[in-house]
């Protein structure tokens, strides 16, 4: 057997992994949702790519909890674009690349909005060999209201699964969360508390196919455990018009986080993305009220302060 064959069939069989993976986590992401919202189900809607591959959408609306959501997955390829090159610098014949997003926007202003994407991309020459290979993901948590214990709930999660793998990936992960997720037209302002983010992480001797595909996994798996005991906690909570208020100015820095700077939404579109998918990110409703701001001292002044400047919400390693 040829090195290239054996080269291609090791991909082949790693991409089936891969989107086994990918799917299983968003069969039972939503299975999740939809115990913890108590009414509304997921609607999917299966779609096709016109130059290669598709995907599962699938939204949820109008719940008891969730306003608007997407549990997204896509199997996409193609030949590499002259705007592929330019805008995202890629180099290579074509190109393959599976991942799963979601973004939950709950209806409660006492519950956060959380956004989750882990992916892995894979560039081949005209021979089909694979060129290069990277993985990328992460999981962030934006809410109205700053709850400290869920925060450190939510970060903790992430940092444990991190440790079980490398100690050195939550400080590198988070640090670049919280410097990704950034309006830098408004002055640094993050459109919420972070989480980790990694992207192009490739595999070395050291850290091999099998460790990145086993850390995405643990990273896709912990979802659950960092975002659902949150919902469960405040879905319940009252809340007034005014908190709705503040909910609606805060998701308009979403929707222009996502708009002008998120390279997901810069890929799907410079890749003829479907365009209902990449926008199920955006809220249902939103302000933008000119230079609005909060109270100093206010519940939303404190929510806009930990934007402003990042915090350490995790417990540190015994002996750190």
């Amino acid at each position: 057997m040829s090195t290239v064959s054996t080269l291609t069939n090791s991909s082949v069989l790693f991409k089936d992994q891969w989107i086994g993976f990918i799917h299983d986590l968003q069969n039972r992401i939503c299975t999740a949702l939809e115990t913890a919202d108590g009414k509304a189900r997921f609607i999917e809607d299966a779609w096709e790519r016109p130059e290669g591959g598709g995907g599962k959408t699938r939204v949820i609306s109008n719940g008891n909890v969730f306003e608007k959501g997407g549990v997204n997955s896509s199997v996409v390829f193609g030949e590499v674009t002259d705007a592929m090159r330019n805008q995202l610098k890629i180099n290579g014949h074509s190109w393959f690349a599976c991942g799963l997003s979601i973004v939950l926007h709950p209806i409660n202003p006492f519950v956060p909005t959380v956004h989750c994407n882990y992916r892995m991309f894979e560039l081949y020459n005209k021979a089909g060999e694979v060129m290069d290979r990277w993985f990328g993901g992460g999981t962030d948590l934006t809410p109205y209201y700053l709850f400290e214990e869920d925060a450190q709930h939510f970060h903790q999660t992430y940092k444990d699964t991190c440790d079980a793998f490398d100690t050195g990936f939550y400080p590198a992960f988070k640090a670049t969360c919280d410097d990704y997720f950034v309006n830098w037209h408004r002055e640094k302002e993050r459109r919420g508390i972070g989480g980790i983010f990694y992207d192009y992480q490739k595999p070395d001797d050291t850290k091999d196919l099998q460790f990145w595909f086993n850390f995405a996994q643990a990273c896709g798996n912990a979802f659950i455990t960092a975002y659902v005991p949150i919902v469960e906690k405040r879905k319940h909570m009252p809340y007034t018009p005014a908190n709705k208020h503040w909910q609606e100015i805060r998701r308009g820095r979403y929707v222009e986080f996502n708009l002008v700077h998120d390279r997901g939404t810069i890929f799907g579109l410079k890749t003829n993305g479907r365009i209902e998918s990449i926008l199920m990110s955006l809220p249902p409703t939103v302000r933008f009220e000119y230079n609005y701001q909060p109270q100093p001292g206010s519940e939303e002044d404190k929510l806009l302060q930990a934007c402003l400047h990042p915090r350490e919400w995790a417990s540190p390693v015994s002996g750190e």
